[in-house]
């Protein structure tokens, strides 16, 4: 794999929204995905009775939406906000 420029490796643009939960961009898809994670963390996001789900605060629903959603999906959403 290395010297492959994938899809994870390469920097991309992030929406204003993105950025105020993770930091001014360019940034990896890689980078970004750990970052939403801080965040989560850092706020204690993750629903109490399944970690599995998280419960955005109001940075986070700009970018996935003010529902519960499952961490499997909010990787969908959040990519959505990067070009």
């Amino acid at each position: 794999m290395a010297g492959k420029n994938n899809a994870l490796q390469k920097p991309v643009t992030l929406t204003p929204e993105l950025e105020a939960v993770v930091g001014k961009g360019p940034m990896t898809r890689a980078q970004v995905t750990s970052k939403v994670w801080v965040h989560i963390k850092k706020e204690d996001l993750q629903d109490s009775k399944d970690r599995r789900m998280i419960n955005p605060d109001a940075k986070l629903a700009a970018v996935i939406g003010k529902d519960q959603i499952s961490m499997f999906k909010m990787t969908g959403a959040v990519s959505k906000h990067m070009s």
